[in-house]
């Protein structure tokens, strides 16, 4: 999985008074968990652009200033609610040996026979709890759509492989197609006709009637 990395440097005070300078110097308190205690630190708000306003995932290397790194992920994060400035951000610190619980993208790959005859695309689940090693988080799960048709749906249970564990029952949804009114009514009988034109080069044309 990719990372992003935080520069940061450690916090030796802990207080309100320091935590509210912090941010008026537009920097983030921070709490790494998951070592042998709790470490606190802060970091310019900036940095977490592409780690929090981003519809993807990564982990965060975090580096301080005293040449210490350490591997995280984004645990807990909290705004501010009229400016949505960020207050407060939690990691967790990652060990090889250690699985890791992360919310990991979902993308769509494909075009849907459902959808090409009027069906309804419903997207019921665009990120999906993961549990793995870290070295085996994936950056995203990829969905074929491509035998998709009305009425179908593709579940949770079809996407599980032996790299990372899905934290979902096997029945959850995550993408479907609904009918609609402009739906086509038999399509796999169009399919079958668009396929006997494609292999004959053109629909035969209609017998006239015979003369008497």
């Amino acid at each position: 999985m990719k990372s992003i990395t935080i520069k940061g440097s450690q916090r030796e005070s802990v207080g309100k008074v320091a935590t509210k300078a912090l941010r008026n110097a537009g920097k983030v308190p921070c709490v790494l968990y998951g070592g042998e205690t709790p470490m606190h630190f802060s970091a310019d708000e900036l940095s977490f652009k592409e780690l929090v306003y981003t519809p993807n995932a990564y982990t965060a290397v975090i580096e301080l200033e005293n040449g210490e790194t350490f591997e995280a992920v984004l645990q807990d994060i909290q705004f501010h609610p009229v400016t949505d400035k960020i207050l407060h951000v939690d990691f967790y610190q990652l060990f090889k040996d250690k699985p890791v619980t992360m919310n990991i993208p979902v993308r769509l790959e494909g075009n849907s026979p459902g959808v090409r005859n009027g069906g309804r695309l419903l997207f019921r689940k665009r990120k999906l709890s993961v549990k793995a090693l870290p070295e085996l988080l994936p950056d995203e799960i990829t969905v074929n759509i491509n035998k998709l048709r009305i009425g179908g749906k593709i579940a949770v249970d079809t996407l599980r492989t032996g790299d990372f564990t899905i934290m979902h029952p096997d029945n959850i949804t995550v993408v479907q197609v609904k009918a609609s009114r402009n739906v086509v009514e038999d399509e796999e009988e169009e399919e079958e006709e668009e396929g006997a034109v494609a292999e004959g080069g053109e629909a035969p044309a209609a017998e006239a009637p015979a003369e008497e």
